[in-house]
């Protein structure tokens, strides 16, 4: 079961090259996860979603602005989606959260009458959430009588040091993208408040 925190930022009030580098910033704390993913299920290539992630950035560099064939990029993209059923480890419901926001932001760059920004922000708190609901979970087992119900409330998860960071994060990234010009120095700016720490949103050491 995934308990949802619920982080409202309103994205409504930002142009779509804010939205694009606001979750494209997000992205940057999500694929080194999907990277862990593909070493040890021997699944998908990290690549093409680093790759496609560069895309993105070059697009938003206004100067330099590339053409983006969505349509080719996204069925690259689906190719590289793992299907939870078939893995029997944590790491593929953060790998496919990656995935799909990843995914909903070529959508939403290609119809902006019908984005899903907000999907993006929702699938990295997600990650979080269900990461940390399971932290708890196995130290409750732990320290519990066998055979007790494990019981965990939205609090726990909320109150949680990495969760507590992730609101953090994308409260502190909303609030300079607001401002922010909407140029290359501002992208610069982005990937290095969201990767200061050099750790992706679950905590796991990104590796370049």
């Amino acid at each position: 079961m995934r308990l949802n925190v619920a982080i409202h930022l309103p994205l409504k009030n930002l142009s779509q090259w804010q939205k694009v580098a606001f979750c494209a910033a997000l992205l940057e704390r999500m694929l080194p996860n999907y990277q862990m993913f593909a070493e040890h299920a021997d699944f998908g290539d990290y690549k093409v979603l680093r790759n496609q992630l560069d895309l993105i950035w070059q697009w938003l560099d206004k100067d330099s602005r590339c053409k983006i064939n969505y349509d080719a990029q996204i069925v690259k993209l689906e190719e590289q989606v793992p299907n939870p059923d078939e893995f029997d480890f944590f790491g593929v419901f953060p790998a496919l959260d990656g995935a799909m926001a990843l995914m909903s932001l070529f959508q939403s760059i290609q119809d902006p009458q019908n984005s899903s920004f907000e999907n993006i922000g929702k699938l990295s708190e997600n990650s979080v959430s269900y990461y940390v609901e399971l932290s708890l979970a196995q130290e409750i087992d732990a320290e519990a009588p066998e055979g007790d119900e494990i019981i965990i409330v939205p609090e726990q998860i909320t109150e949680h040091p990495l969760m507590q960071w992730e609101i953090a994060t994308q409260h502190e990234l909303f609030d300079f993208i607001k401002t922010a010009s909407e140029n290359k120095t501002s992208c610069i700016r982005a990937k290095a408040l969201v990767l200061e720490e050099g750790l992706s949103n679950l905590g796991i050491e990104i590796n370049h």
